[in-house]
């Protein structure tokens, strides 16, 4: 079922996994802790590789050892042999797919921490209402998940809820969880202001960008930013309306504007905001490689343009749809309260299936 070279390179993981094995035992090694930390990381990443192909490889084993008895002259023993074949065949197909999602291209970007960005989009006030729902989705997802979110800047809607809103949020494989969340989210809800009952639908936009760890990620020109200061209003305890430490960034070639005043300084939210600005050009320079990459080809869950609707919220039917691979839950309140997890899973291994579909045996 392997091909030589899948084989040739599984081999090689072998031989590496013995090597650090060796290596871990070494004093000097043990002795420097950065080499040791990293050395653990990647035999974890081993084990599961090179559990599932033994599995693989017992499977095959075993199934060679029926198929051989499938021409006894024993019609009970051949009946014996065909349904145990029939076994070890399901057995090897299983540790192959595991195998092989295993051996998937990892995406650099799943550990890191990530920038929120919701607007409120076509709908006036019900539209920042629904900005202030996905928020506290998000929260709520966050906090069951041991992450930590920061508010960096919003602008409230007038009756409520949220015009804008950024966020920070930091914690273990952030992105790789929420990255399929940026596009079209929409409501379908009668607004308490409507007399008549009449449904009403409004949009807002979900933008997920990975954190950078390194500031210089894309190179910026500091001619090229229009820094300006003022003071900042909301959250912030005693420094709120008295200094200017509030920062707004203006990214003059591309027209990018990015906000910080949650921090307690000026250099403090200068910073978070010149990240901000690094994580949303880098974000605009792969979407116009992914929109070069795939003209002729989409990517089964989206390509991550943000005017794509990829999920409508339905509060009379109590019904959340996700477009892209077309699932329907009736749990509109779990679901704003932050049970995401159905979601992510199914869009992850959507994602994984069109990944492996594309893996030939060659890679």
């Amino acid at each position: 079922m392997l091909s030589p070279t899948l084989a040739a390179k599984l081999d090689r993981l072998i031989d590496r996994h013995e090597e650090i094995s060796s290596l871990l035992s070494d004093p000097e090694v043990v002795g420097d802790r950065n080499r040791y930390t990293a050395l653990m990381k990647e035999f974890a990443e081993l084990e599961p590789v090179l559990a599932a192909y033994s599995a693989l490889r017992n499977a095959t084993s075993e199934l060679e050892e029926s198929e051989a008895l499938l021409d006894d002259d024993d019609p009970e023993l051949r009946e014996l042999a065909q349904e145990e074949a029939e076994t070890h065949q399901a057995e090897a197909e299983r540790a192959m797919g595991e195998l092989k999602r295993l051996l998937l291209p990892k995406d650099p970007d799943d550990a890191l921490d990530v920038f929120l960005e919701i607007r409120a989009g076509t709908g006036g006030d019900e539209a920042a209402l629904f900005a202030g729902d996905l928020f506290r989705m998000y929260g709520r997802y966050a906090e069951e998940r041991g992450w930590q979110l920061q508010k960096l800047s919003e602008r409230s809607g007038e009756h409520g809820g949220y015009k804008e809103v950024v966020a920070r949020i930091a914690g273990k494989d952030v992105f790789e969880r929420l990255k399929f969340e940026s596009g079209a989210h929409r409501v379908q809800r009668v607004p308490e202001t409507e007399s008549q009952g009449r449904i009403h639908t409004s949009a807002c936009t979900v933008a997920v960008l990975p954190e950078q760890k390194e500031i210089d990620a894309v190179q910026i020109d500091a001619k090229d930013v229009r820094v300006d200061t003022y003071r900042a209003s909301g959250a912030g305890g005693q420094h709120v309306n008295k200094t200017d430490s509030a920062v707004r960034l203006t990214h003059l070639p591309s027209g990018i504007v990015v906000e910080c005043q949650d921090e307690r300084s000026q250099h403090q939210n200068r910073m978070r905001a010149m990240s901000l600005l690094n994580a949303k050009l880098l974000d605009q320079a792969r979407a116009e490689q992914r929109d070069e990459r795939d003209r002729t080809r989409r990517n089964l869950v989206g390509s991550g343009d943000r005017s794509e609707r990829i999920r409508t919220y339905n509060f009379s039917e109590r019904r959340v749809t996700d477009h892209r691979i077309g699932m329907v839950l009736y749990k509109l309140d779990e679901v704003l309260n932050g049970s995401l997890d159905t979601f992510i899973g199914r869009l992850t291994e959507e994602h994984q299936a069109d990944l492996l579909a594309g893996m030939g045996d060659g890679e």
